[in-house]
């Protein structure tokens, strides 16, 4: 399930089978990077809330997966895109609890509870990237 020589793997998410999909490639990245059974859960639970959010809130997007290696870590690292509105107040988001919608719940605060690394580019307009990375223990 990984792009060619192992390169990043581009997933479209235009549809809740979009978000199943991502949620099984994440699942076989985590463990061909050999996270922990608890690491793995973390790491699908976010993947599942932020694909649900770039279908739902972006209207659509891809998700970009890749085993990444850096300073002698081996990781799972996502990348969630859309062209969506964007979020108009990024702090407001990401405020444990807050949800604009009928989701999880786990919003993007939740998301960024359950990885190591979490980058969030947003603007009003311009749709939002997200870029979660989970490294093995």
């Amino acid at each position: 399930m990984s792009g060619p020589a192992g390169g990043p793997t581009v997933l479209v998410i235009n549809a809740n089978a979009g978000v199943v999909q991502a949620r099984q490639l994440v699942r076989a990245l985590a463990q061909q990077c050999r996270l922990s059974l608890v690491e793995q859960t973390k790491l699908i639970t976010a993947a599942s809330e932020l694909a649900r959010n770039t279908l739902i809130y972006g209207g659509g997007g891809t998700m970009t997966a890749a085993l990444v290696e850096e300073r002698g870590r081996r990781g799972v690292r996502l990348v969630f895109a859309d062209q969506g509105p964007g979020i108009p107040d990024v702090e407001l988001a990401l405020t444990d609890g807050w949800t604009s919608g009928s989701g999880m719940g786990l919003g993007l605060s939740g998301s960024r509870r359950l990885v190591d690394d979490f980058v969030l580019d947003t603007a009003p307009g311009q749709g939002t990237t997200v870029a979660i990375t989970k490294w093995a223990r």
